[in-house]
């Protein structure tokens, strides 16, 4: 039984990473927390298609490589996506600027209650 744990502890830290960001997005208040949690959850999603790229004994896909072959494509995939994810976190923090400029909190109660009064 702890062989095979041990065997799939990335996939235990990927569940635990999506659990942990899922949980910042869902129970914190604050914007800046969220998006935080966003970046928690998507290094989960990372984690999780790296280690199910992995084939145990395969070479990288060269004419000179014996087989098996490991996929290059979810690597490609994850570069892609960090370069998204960045991008993504850069735009919500512009917007969390702004939202604190115009209302002066960051918490989503103190917004809605800003909203409110005015």
């Amino acid at each position: 039984m702890i062989e095979l744990i041990a065997d799939r502890i990335y996939y235990l830290v990927a569940f635990l990473l999506l659990g942990v960001g899922t949980y910042m997005m869902i129970g914190s208040q604050n914007l800046v927390k969220k998006v935080i949690g966003m970046n928690v959850f998507q290094t989960g999603i990372f984690l999780f298609f790296i280690a199910s790229a992995f084939v145990d004994g395969a070479s990288p896909p060269l004419l000179t490589a014996p087989e098996p072959y490991v996929s290059p494509l979810p690597h490609v995939l994850i570069l892609t996506a960090i370069v998204v994810g960045v991008s993504l976190t850069a735009v919500a923090l512009g917007l969390i600027v702004r939202i604190y400029g115009e209302y002066g909190t960051l918490t989503e109660e103190g917004i809605q209650q800003v909203i409110s009064d005015e």
